[in-house]
């Protein structure tokens, strides 16, 4: 069936960007000093091959928050959610016991948490989204920034 609501998400706040560049540069400055013999920080300056596993951490690091993306997509028999790379979720209509749009404030950060008061919770900014309890009891939540639409797409599957 054609999703009714369909939502694709990613790490876009800019202050967020400026710091990852920021931490991108610190391994840039440091193979520059290991290849040029420039004025190095400090006494003992990394190996190189602590230097390779420190940079490729962090433009590992930086390639995941470029690539992670929370994927909603809402019909009228099911809720499917992904947050590349970490995990996909499939939930029929007939397993949920609840599904409100709530303000869940702020949970410790954006990304991915666990342990909230509304179980897992799944989100790249904002504090607006979809909490779900089914009816094993597991509860998670997926961020949204349509809140509007959201809302109207829920009361025309609850009818």
């Amino acid at each position: 069936m054609k999703a009714v609501f369909k939502e694709e998400q990613r790490f876009s706040q800019w202050w967020l960007w400026l710091i990852l560049i920021g931490i991108g540069a610190l391994p840039i400055i440091a193979i520059y000093q290991q290849i040029f013999n420039a004025p190095k920080l400090g006494d003992s300056p990394i190996s190189a091959l602590g230097l390779i596993v420190f940079s490729l951490f962090i433009f590992g690091l930086i390639a995941l928050f470029w690539f992670m993306r929370l994927k909603t997509n809402i019909d009228q028999n099911e809720i499917r959610m992904s947050f590349f790379p970490f995990v996909k979720k499939q939930v029929n209509w007939k397993d949920v016991k609840s599904a409100q749009l709530v303000n869940y404030g702020f949970v410790g950060g954006w990304g991915l948490r666990l342990g909230t008061k509304y179980g897992t919770v799944y989100n790249t900014k904002g504090n607006r989204g979809l909490a779900i309890e089914l009816l094993n009891g597991k509860k998670f939540l997926i961020g949204t920034q349509k809140e509007t639409e959201l809302r109207e797409i829920l009361a025309k599957i609850k009818k």
